[in-house]
């Protein structure tokens, strides 16, 4: 029972980073979305910001329930699903940004969308790495060394960001390091146009400490399973989550808390917040019993990764249809949405296309379809 509740805690979890994720990210209109739901423009925080280094978290997390199986096994055949998964994940990410694979050229007819034009970084691009990497990390390491060497990675990426990037300008989108870094590698077309500067969110080498959200989520969950039914452990949790924040904190008035280049204050102060979070969803599950309200959350997060592939595939088709003079997408929101206000349509709008992808996991959930990768 004790398995069962804590992997329904892990289900929860991870739900409701996917349940907000599809919220924040098709809003009816992005000019008009309310601003918890808009990433910060820059340096800064708003709860958008937790929602990707939660799902590393989570990753790392459900990493700790299946080391049990991995010591069953010999090394090449952990080795195996782990660079296969690796593979498998960021080949669909790269795939979801090609789609849909065709496009029309100045004279009208459709051809083959380039592969040159195509972004090679992205959300689930990182979660491939950083899952292939940080699974590395735990499975040839002990937890103790593996987390030793996470905040290396935080202090090297920290001392890269200044060493290469433009001197005076090494924080902003234009001259920090990680820019300079994915455009020799990856070149121009391969990256993410943001406004009128080409910078890369998901980009090569800002992966560098996002591998530290899977590390801290996998030691969690280690924690969690030893200690996750007493009120000591999930004090030890909170506190852990409270000293962290306060860490972010003071590191942010010399490197700061920013999402866009997956500061090293950005990881310690997402980690800080998880582990609030989830002793909390632990609390009300385990200790309070109070288990109604969980099986919405639960149907995201049995099959999370399809569920995110089919909100961002199915927007992106709602953007093709035409609809008149408009997309489809356009017009559900003008006609259908739009008349309860700016503001409010737009999240209305983002609520209701959450329900539709819910709706498709609810009746996989039932005919006992999940999806693995």
């Amino acid at each position: 029972m004790a398995l069962s509740k804590r992997f329904l805690a892990l289900d929860v979890f991870r739900g409701m980073t996917v349940c907000f994720m599809i919220i924040v990210n098709t809003p009816g209109n992005g000019a008009t979305s309310f601003s918890p739901l808009n990433h910060a423009a820059w340096h800064g925080f708003t709860p958008t910001d937790l929602v990707f280094p939660s799902f590393l978290f989570a990753v790392g997390n459900a990493i700790s329930f299946v080391m049990a199986k991995w010591a069953q096994q010999s090394q090449a055949q952990v080795l195996w699903k782990i660079l296969k998964r690796t593979f498998i994940i960021f080949l669909l990410g790269f795939l979801m940004y090609w789609f849909p694979f065709f496009r029309q050229d100045d004279s009208g007819h459709w051809v083959l969308a380039p592969f040159s034009d195509t972004r090679v970084m992205g959300v689930l691009q990182r979660i491939a790495l950083c899952y292939g990497i940080g699974s590395l990390l735990v499975y040839y390491f002990k937890p103790r060394t593996a987390v030793i060497i996470c905040i290396g990675f935080l202090f090297l990426y920290w001392g890269l960001l200044y060493w290469f990037g433009d001197p005076g300008a090494e924080l902003t989108m234009a001259g920090n390091a990680g820019r300079r870094f994915d455009m020799w590698l990856l070149g121009y077309k391969h990256l993410y146009h943001h406004d009128k500067i080409v910078f890369d969110p998901e980009g090569v080498l800002s992966t560098l400490p996002a591998v530290g959200n899977v590390v801290a989520g996998f030691v969690v969950g280690r924690f969690v399973q030893e200690k996750g039914k007493t009120y000591e452990g999930l004090a030890k949790l909170l506190l852990a989550g409270a000293a962290l924040m306060a860490a972010a904190y003071f590191w942010d008035l010399v490197f700061p808390i920013n999402k866009k280049l997956w500061t090293s204050s950005f990881v310690l102060y997402t980690v800080g917040l998880d582990c609030a979070i989830l002793a909390a969803v632990i609390y009300v599950i385990e200790f309070l019993q109070k288990t109604r309200w969980t099986y919405f959350f639960e149907v995201f997060g049995k099959n999370t990764l399809f569920i995110y592939l089919l909100s961002e595939l199915l927007v992106i088709t709602l953007f093709m249809i035409p609809a008149g003079p408009e997309s489809l997408f356009h017009w559900i929101y003008q006609h259908l949405f739009r008349w309860t206000g700016d503001y409010l349509g737009s999240f209305l709008f983002a609520i209701a296309y959450m329900l539709v992808c819910w709706t498709v996991g609810y009746v996989l959930d039932k005919r006992k379809i999940y999806i693995r990768v």
